[in-house]
């Protein structure tokens, strides 16, 4: 794993973990990095003053001339990932409330109710539910449509 300093092209700054130097470089050919404070995906690396260990005493070696200090480089950085993974959070937030807003909770009723929609024994109409994994498998199996309801960490509490 590698971490890099970036920069978007208004100037905001930010850290990011990547699995390698090519693997940073195919995302950002791909536009796949955004800045979270902005949104922009025109991001490059900034500068960096790597921190060598030197033999005698085990201080770090003095950064190269002209480079920023690693304080001065970046105020507040934010972690790529975590933006992300709030985006992610809030999207599948609003996916659930707006399924729980539209649908009828028929509890543990769900793999029947499917069912029966599925036969055409009942009109279809948006439901959720709950179903065990092996009845989903087997909902599958029997070519009925479901998905999961998207389960959040804060969810668990």
């Amino acid at each position: 794993m590698i971490r890099y300093t970036l920069r978007c092209a208004r100037g905001h700054q930010f850290e990011s973990w990547f699995q390698s130097s090519s693997a940073y470089e195919s995302q950002e050919r791909r536009h796949l990095i955004d800045c979270p404070t902005c949104g922009s995906s025109e991001v490059e690396r900034a500068i960096m003053a790597p921190q060598v260990i030197g033999k005698k005493g085990r201080e770090p070696a003095q950064p190269a001339p002209g480079a920023a200090p690693a304080e001065a480089a970046a105020s507040e950085p934010t972690s790529l990932m975590m933006a992300q993974e709030r985006e992610l959070r809030a999207k599948l937030k609003e996916l659930r409330d707006h399924i729980v807003k539209n649908a009828d909770n028929v509890g543990d009723r769900f793999p029947n109710e499917a069912r029966k929609m599925h036969y055409g024994d009942i009109e279809h109409r948006p439901i959720y539910g709950e179903a065990s994994p092996e009845e989903a498998r087997s909902l599958i199996d029997e070519g009925v449509e479901v998905s999961p309801l998207p389960t959040l960490p804060e969810d668990r509490n």
